[in-house]
């Protein structure tokens, strides 16, 4: 899959995701029980569960809360850790040994067992993944725009920027950030597939939003003990998290590519 045709397909699932009502007929909630565990048909493209809910309106439903989580947590740790890159590496010294101390204390816990951890604390919902999802992600951001920022405070225009008698806010604002830029909206492109996975397990273990309300983890988890039977009601919310998050990936690339950004971990 090329960079352009990956792009193209995530914009066509978000776009789906989105318009979905008016792409199908069905209620994602609605019970049915005429149509219990329907094969893939005409009037059901991707069959249907154990209750006769449509799959594919499901799906679509779904990817509404799927991606909207993933892209949520993504621009709120891309804030969070924009704002602690800057502080840590623009002033450092003993502020910039605080911050990296809590920033390598969150980076040394596995990604995904401290988000459960996060969600146990909170009730079940949206808004528990999205913190947890937060909590987990912007640390490696503060890090990576860290880095970029030192370099960047060494530059020459900087330099001249301070003899004029520029602030520091001013010159983090007008001269640091649009420079820090480029590399945070690539790495939130590489990122976003990752917090797509960490949304999906969250979901499927149940932590993430609630039934009846569809996740793309939730539906696998909940039509999971049917995968021989009906596979259907597991595959295509699989191939939903599967795609979306490999086109996140490729989005990410695209943008190191055209803005020829090199990222050292």
């Amino acid at each position: 899959m090329g960079s352009k045709t990956a792009i193209a397909s995530l914009i066509l699932i978000t776009l789906a995701s989105v318009f979905a009502p008016l792409l199908t007929d069905y209620d994602p909630i609605r019970i049915d029980l005429d149509s219990i565990k329907e094969p893939p048909s005409f009037s059901h493209p991707f069959g249907t569960d154990n209750k006769g809910r449509d799959i594919l309106s499901r799906i679509l439903y779904g990817g509404r809360l799927s991606i909207g989580i993933a892209v949520t947590a993504g621009v709120i740790s891309l804030c969070l850790g924009l704002t602690v890159g800057l502080i840590a590496g623009y002033f450092g010294g003993k502020i910039d040994m605080a911050l990296m101390m809590l920033v390598d204390l969150i980076l040394s816990f596995p990604s995904l067992l401290l988000a459960i951890g996060i969600s146990i604390v909170f009730p079940p919902g949206i808004f528990t993944v999205v913190i947890a999802i937060t909590a987990v992600g912007w640390a490696s951001f503060a890090r990576l725009i860290r880095g970029n920022v030192l370099s960047l405070r060494e530059c020459a225009y900087i330099d001249s920027a301070r003899a004029l008698g520029c602030s520091d806010a001013r010159i983090i604002i007008k001269h640091i950030i649009p420079n820090c830029m480029p590399l945070s909206f690539i790495v939130l492109g590489l990122k976003l597939g990752g917090y797509l996975l960490t949304e999906s397990a969250l979901s499927f273990l149940g932590l993430g939003a609630q039934p009846p309300m569809p996740t793309w983890g939730s539906m696998i988890s909940l039509n999971r003990i049917y995968i021989l039977s009906a596979p259907w009601m597991v595959i295509f919310a699989g191939l939903a998290i599967f795609t979306t998050a490999v086109c996140f990936n490729m989005l990410g690339d695209a943008l190191k590519d055209k803005w020829e950004v090199r990222i050292e971990k």
